[in-house]
């Protein structure tokens, strides 16, 4: 990672994500995908757009579940996010890290 965002107004956990998901704005997905060196397209967006709402309809989420019902393979979801794509996207997405992730 980069030089951790760091935002007065926004408060984020030690691992560095949201925990006030009414925080999230595009501007700060794009923000904290740049510290983890990925420029979102349009694919990255429909991922987090899926993340979002099974976070908000209280979906466990793992890479498996998003390899069956999201919008991408878990191949695709592995290079859309390198280097632990259910961490870093879901951090991008502004929600609290999944149990799923050590």
């Amino acid at each position: 990672m980069n030089e951790p965002t760091t935002d007065t107004n926004i408060s984020l956990d030690t691992e560095g994500y949201l925990t006030d998901f009414s925080q999230w704005t595009k501007d700060l997905a794009i923000r904290l995908a740049k510290e983890e060196e990925i420029e979102l397209t349009d694919q990255h967006w429909e991922v987090i757009k899926f993340l979002q709402d099974s976070f908000r309809d209280s979906v466990p989420l793992s890479i498996r579940m998003i390899g069956k019902k999201g919008p991408v393979s878990i191949k695709e979801f592995y290079s859309l996010f390198p280097g632990g794509p259910l961490k870093k996207a879901s951090r991008i997405a502004g929600i609290a890290k999944p149990v799923s992730c050590v």
